[in-house]
């Protein structure tokens, strides 16, 4: 038996509509086809969008971390100067 939905499927989008090199918007994390084709498709398709957009979203704010963390490893594998003045904090 299949629940009845009582509210519509709420969009990802934050209003932040750039796309990137390969399509996928900044702020939802969607494909061009899955913006144009939101008002056209049933709330089963938004909701396996929705998190497809999230698993993205994931995906993405991991690879940050990592770049940061490598380039602060790079940062910190420089010594300080002798002397300098973070030797006095």
């Amino acid at each position: 038996m299949r629940q009845i939905e009582l509210f519509e499927v709420p969009s990802p989008c934050i209003g932040v509509c750039q796309s990137g090199p390969k399509g996928y918007c900044h702020g939802c994390f969607r494909s061009r086809e899955e913006r144009v084709n939101w008002l056209k498709v049933d709330d089963n398709t938004k909701k396996i969008i929705n998190d497809a957009c999230m698993r993205r979203k994931q995906a993405y704010l991991r690879r940050q971390q990592k770049s940061e963390q490598v380039a602060e490893s790079s940062t910190s594998a420089i010594p300080p100067l002798a002397g300098s003045q973070t030797d006095l904090f």
